[in-house]
């Protein structure tokens, strides 16, 4: 099988697993036998999955990246090249597991150590590619370069971050810094709660009870 139609068989894999229904029509190893049909599931796919608008960038972030390794005297591997395709590919949160699971397996074409994949993820934040933070004990990376800054609700049962932006939070975290003499060089917010789904299903199930 060509490499290129097995990368976007996984992409095809990673639409359903999150809910992306738009772009997953059943197996793409029984649906979409030609290249040109994975293809568009894959341009269907990068499209609906992006949540915030992307801003405009001189450089690609393959070339940033190169460029990241040329300032320390390092070359681009086949390897890191696949994992930043894999990466921005889809506007999702993930730790280095989640990744991990969706790449191709040993033996396969493309086939990434989970070594290589903990020390690129690690670089790929150090070259701006992608913030990561903390949440339930473990390291969350998300797209970072053309991406604006933003902030996250966080749902406590399901584990769905959903981003939003709110410029009158940044007005108070200004005006807050500005009162104290500090100098903003970023901020992270998390608020945890519950999502309209997981509220809906539990008054959907209080009812069920009370008949």
């Amino acid at each position: 099988m060509p490499a290129a139609i097995f990368r976007l068989r996984r992409i095809a894999h990673f639409a359903k697993d999150n809910s992306y229904p738009n772009c997953y029509a059943g197996s793409p190893k029984a649906e979409f036998s030609d290249q040109s049909a994975i293809r568009q599931l894959f341009i269907c796919f990068m499209s609906s999955a992006e949540s915030l608008e992307r801003l405009e960038v001189a450089l690609t972030p393959q070339e940033r990246f190169e460029e990241y390794l040329q300032s320390r005297g390092q070359r681009q591997t086949k390897p890191r090249k696949f994992l930043v395709e894999t990466i921005f590919a889809q506007h999702a949160h993930f730790d280095a597991d989640e990744l991990i699971e969706k790449l191709p397996r040993k033996g396969e074409p493309d086939y990434v150590s989970s070594a290589t994949v903990y020390r690129s993820l690690r670089e790929f934040v150090d070259a701006g590619l992608l913030n990561s933070f903390q949440l339930d004990g473990r390291t969350v990376y998300e797209l970072d370069y053309g991406y604006p800054q933003h902030d996250h609700l966080y749902c406590t049962r399901c584990r769905k971050l959903i981003e939003f932006r709110s410029e009158s939070l940044v007005e108070t975290r200004d005006a807050a810094a500005a009162e104290h003499g500090f100098r903003v060089t970023g901020h992270r917010l998390i608020v945890q709660g519950v999502c309209r789904e997981c509220a809906g299903s539990r008054r959907k199930k209080r009812k069920q009870d009370l008949v």
